[in-house]
């Protein structure tokens, strides 16, 4: 009997946790009516799961160094277009198009990022809703 209690009290405890350890969705973080385009330096690439993230260091307009914090995709879907944990370092200047958060200051969704051999990388980024077939790269 306690075995069983026990087993409905589990079953119930996944049952209410597991939405709130759900995914987001873009429109739940991120404002769509609000794109950004910012152009900064690299200070780290972290290549983690659910998303990867970009930061730079961008100058405001009052001239002080701010550290955006830019969501990108999931590591193995920036794989199938042409990421790999290298395709960023430390230092490089880059040019990334997004989507501010609704709450959080210096925090954006990436949809692309220009590297400084300017081609364009789309980022992975949940607002888009293109075919997997697209092309990762565009010269």
């Amino acid at each position: 009997m306690i075995q069983r209690s026990l087993a409905v009290w589990a079953a119930l405890s996944l049952g209410v946790l597991a939405p709130v350890a759900a995914h987001h969705s873009f429109s739940a973080e991120y404002d769509r009516d609000k794109p950004v385009t910012l152009t900064g330096t690299v200070t780290k690439l972290e290549w983690t799961n659910p998303h990867a993230r970009i930061y730079i260091d961008v100058k405001d307009e009052s001239g002080n160094v701010v550290n955006w914090d830019f969501e990108l995709g999931p590591p193995n879907g920036l794989m199938r277009q042409g990421w790999n944990r290298n395709s960023l370092r430390a230092g490089q200047v880059v040019t990334i198009n997004g989507f501010l958060s609704k709450e959080e200051p210096h925090v954006a969704n990436a949809r692309s990022v220009f590297l400084p051999d300017g081609r364009q990388v789309f980022a992975g980024s949940s607002f888009d809703t293109g075919s997997a077939d697209e092309p990762a790269l565009a010269k």
